[in-house]
């Protein structure tokens, strides 16, 4: 452990949120240690700006709670104390400790050695072996303002290098959410993972399969909704790590490398790093219904095929079905889920409303979505498919009188086509020999 004095580093009071300060010095003054860890210290020493402001106390949740008026508890896997300032919210957890001969109501491992459920309580010295990576065993005291440094994380941050503290088999099968932990730290933090990290990766990824559906529904918010979509799923694909996550994508871009959808996911990801780059915002009902395409595609056909229903009515099926199936390892809340579903149920009305349907079609709440979808499809699969993107572009960016005009030759040209009829052959006017 290397202690570094105020006078030897750059942190300062004034770069951590005034609600964090509270916090700390509360516990403080109430006689408890109180440091500022993880992210928070990583972040400022980097000269990155922190998104959350981390504590950890050696004082117990109930202490906390009868310090802070507007303090809830929370987790049963972690027990956490939820300081709520607004909309602020400064999270504050106990030292944790090593598991000893504690009953399972306090700790408890399941056969492949991940933690169920883990409140054993300790030193500051215990903590730092219990947390993930030495980058994140920092800590501000807050009560002489020096930073604790565990497992050489200074040094490792001077030198941009992501290793795990304690053995890395035994912390991933503690926890599999480490390994996405571990994509998304390299890529935002722009930092090699240490050979002893990354080779156990590949071999455990399928543990994800185990993590609560809920859980990994937020853990792909942070891979994908901040700013490096692009190199998280790059370097998932690379360490095995996709494929639980997503196994009916993962299943048709095993099956064909280089086809329409590994293109579309490529152009997904690109799209919402540029959403983020630009402040714009990003909608996870967008991008489920974009990233699950084509397996609703497939699957569709799958139908069809079986069961010999129409092509609508199966593709309304396989609906469901791909929604289903994909929230057994990423649970989509409704809120989501059902705009996704109609966002899909949109592409179907893309070729049919082209001409004075049109002008009713672009008032749907969800055309602009649809629209967009059409055009990463478009890109994908070219053909016919990018002449109706193409046409609806030309709808979409048109002025009024424009689009009067696109409308009425759209309209025209589908007269023609369903009114032509083919010549019959002129009856013979010579009559059969008697």
């Amino acid at each position: 452990m290397e202690i570094v004095a105020r006078k030897h580093h750059a942190i300062s009071r004034k770069q951590i949120s005034e609600n964090a300060i509270k916090v700390l010095y509360r516990l403080h003054k109430a006689g408890f240690k109180a440091y500022l860890v993880g992210g928070g210290v990583r972040d400022i020493l980097l000269g990155l700006e922190p998104k959350d402001f981390d504590v950890v106390t050696n004082a117990t949740p109930e202490e906390i709670k009868k310090l802070f008026r507007n303090c809830r508890l929370v987790g049963r896997r972690f027990r956490l104390a939820h300081i709520v300032f607004g909309r602020d919210v400064i999270e504050v957890a106990t030292l944790r400790g090593h598991h000893v001969d504690s009953g399972e109501k306090i700790s408890k491992v399941n056969a492949e050695g991940r933690l169920l459920r883990d409140n054993v309580y300790g030193t500051i010295d215990e903590d730092a072996e219990r947390r993930d990576f030495t980058v994140n065993a920092l800590y501000y005291d807050i009560s002489d303002f020096s930073i604790h440094s565990y497992g050489g994380g200074l040094q490792d941050l001077n030198s941009r290098t992501l290793r795990l503290i304690g053995d890395p088999q035994k912390r991933y099968r503690e926890d599999p959410v480490r390994m996405l932990r571990a994509v998304r730290f390299a890529t935002k933090l722009d930092m090699q993972i240490d050979t002893a990290a990354a080779e156990p990766i590949y071999e455990l990824a399928p543990l994800l399969k185990d993590i609560p559906a809920a859980r990994m529904y937020e853990e792909v918010l942070k891979l994908f909704f901040n700013g490096e979509a692009q190199t998280n799923y790059q370097m998932m694909r690379d360490f095995g790590l996709f494929e639980p996550l997503f196994p009916l994508v993962e299943t048709i871009l095993a099956d064909d490398p280089k086809g329409p959808a590994a293109k579309m996911i490529n152009a997904i990801m690109r799209n919402t790093d540029l959403r983020v780059e630009a402040g714009k915002t990003i909608t996870p009902a967008f991008f489920y219904a974009a990233i699950l395409w084509y397996p609703l595609s497939q699957r569709a056909d799958d139908i069809a095929l079986e069961s010999g229903l129409k092509p609508y009515d199966a593709f309304y099926a396989a609906m469901g079905d791909v929604m289903e199936q994909q929230c057994r390892s990423i649970s989509i809340p409704r809120r989501f889920s059902t705009p996704a579903k109609d966002i899909w149920q949109l592409q179907l009305r893309f070729e049919r409303n082209q001409g004075t349907r049109a002008f009713k079609f672009i008032e749907h709440p969800k055309f602009r979505a649809a629209y967009d979808l059409l055009l990463l499809r478009a890109e994908a699969e070219g053909g016919n498919l990018a002449k109706s993107a193409a046409w609806w572009t030309s709808f979409v960016e048109g002025s009024e009188e424009q689009r009067s005009v696109i409308a009425r030759s759209a309209a025209k040209g589908t007269r023609n086509r369903s009114t032509t009829r083919r010549r019959r052959k002129p009856k013979s006017s010579t009559k059969p020999a008697e």
